[in-house]
């Protein structure tokens, strides 16, 4: 099928989404079927207005400087399609020849992708659509892991090292610090904390998880106790920890919700603080990376830019070859040397469905998260992080 084909970017972005975007450029410079190559600026809510660029048009020098460049280099969007809005994409589509849809996106932008999909074949326009993954959640199912995953878990793994050696540098002054991460159901973020963690007095000590209820009394035990071992706690806790009542633990008002009904917090961090404070009688302080740590460049995980053009690329070369309504996905080989190779599951199945950590990768004190955990996301953040070291201080 010869035709036109269109790429969008949705969601949150991230330091390798552009990755993903140009294994798709290059994919459809390759193919004889594809014709026209067009990109959607902020995904399909400027698709709807009829927001489309020419990307033939983009010099080979720009491109490549794209590849290494965080964030949506077409712009991204969260918008929730309605009922109406289908009927008036596919027309948009049509008018422009498109016949091959491609969407960078998480679970609700597959739930778009899909949506667009079965409109289209309803309609009787034949359009093949391929989703690409995209997320630090790491919480799409069917994929062994996601794109941006391995360079925010790279960030958080990096930073949370550091900042454990300033809070050891001045356990007199503030002896508790905790680091409030991404993560909107999942722990994944969380978990990668730990992956440069060679000792105990390294960071972090503690890390608590969505998957599991945050028993406060349970938390302030776990401080002291660890206080009490080297005199000093890095705390990293998931941005929506809930309590037995399943509330938000410092959760409050929503600062704000968005159109896919998602609301945003201002999280735990400085509630756990207080509580240390009040409770304990020890000074505490928190970090909260925030957006940065989805797309900050300087940390780029190598093997996640790799694996984020590979899907991108795929994704073309599936739609050419008849796939619709797919997600390209990441497949695990096994051996002792990590590599992956594509794969396709249902959009459907990927946008109503959710990978949370499972249970073997948690400790049994639910605190922290075991070797399984750090087999599966060491490969994920590319070269190991440099050394740091540490004085005897012998006493003289």
């Amino acid at each position: 099928m010869r035709g036109n084909l269109i790429v969008g970017q949705s969601g949150g972005p991230t330091a390798v989404i552009n990755g993903s975007l140009l294994g798709a450029i290059d994919a459809a410079l390759s193919r004889p079927e594809v014709e026209g190559i067009f990109g959607a600026l902020h995904g399909v809510e400027g698709l709807l207005q009829n927001k489309i660029v020419d990307l033939r048009r983009e010099d080979r020098s720009t491109l490549d400087l794209v590849f290494r460049t965080p964030s949506a280099a077409l712009g991204s969007c969260r918008y929730h399609l309605m009922a109406q809005d289908l009927d008036r994409l596919v027309a948009i589509l049509q008018q422009h020849d498109v016949r091959y849809f491609l969407y960078i996106g998480g679970n609700d932008s597959a739930d778009t992708a899909h949506r667009i999909a079965r409109r289209a074949a309803d309609l009787g326009y034949p359009l093949r659509v391929v989703g690409i993954p995209k997320t630090v959640d790491n919480d799409l199912m069917y994929t062994d892991h996601c794109p941006g995953y391995g360079s925010i878990a790279r960030y958080v793994a990096s930073v949370t090292r550091d900042a454990g050696r300033d809070t050891e540098a001045l356990p007199m002054v503030h002896p508790v610090k905790i680091i409030q991460v991404m993560g909107r159901n999942s722990g994944w973020v969380a978990g990668a904390s730990a992956l440069a963690k060679k000792s105990d007095l390294d960071a972090p000590q503690l890390i608590y998880f969505p998957e599991l209820v945050f028993d406060r009394k349970r938390f302030l035990d776990d401080v002291q106790a660890v206080c009490d071992r080297i005199g000093y706690a890095m705390v990293v806790v998931c941005e929506r920890v809930k309590d037995e009542t399943g509330e938000l633990v410092g959760g409050g008002d929503a600062l704000f919700v968005d159109s896919f009904g998602h609301a945003y917090h201002e999280g735990p961090a400085s509630y756990l603080c207080r509580l240390v404070d009040q409770q304990l009688g020890l000074k505490a302080r928190y970090d909260k990376p925030g957006t940065i740590q989805r797309m900050d460049m300087s940390h780029v995980s190598e093997t996640d830019l790799e694996e984020a053009y590979l899907l991108g690329k795929a994704a073309v070369e599936y739609a050419v070859a008849g796939e619709s309504d797919k997600m390209v996905i990441l497949v695990r080989e096994q051996g002792d040397v990590y590599r992956c190779t594509t794969g396709l599951a249902d959009l459907e199945a990927i946008a109503n469905s959710e990978r949370r950590l499972p249970p073997d990768y948690i400790n049994p004190a639910g605190n922290f998260v075991t070797e399984a955990f750090l087999t599966y996301a060491r490969p994920l953040i590319g070269s190991p992080l440099p050394d740091y070291g540490r004085l005897r201080k012998v006493v003289v």
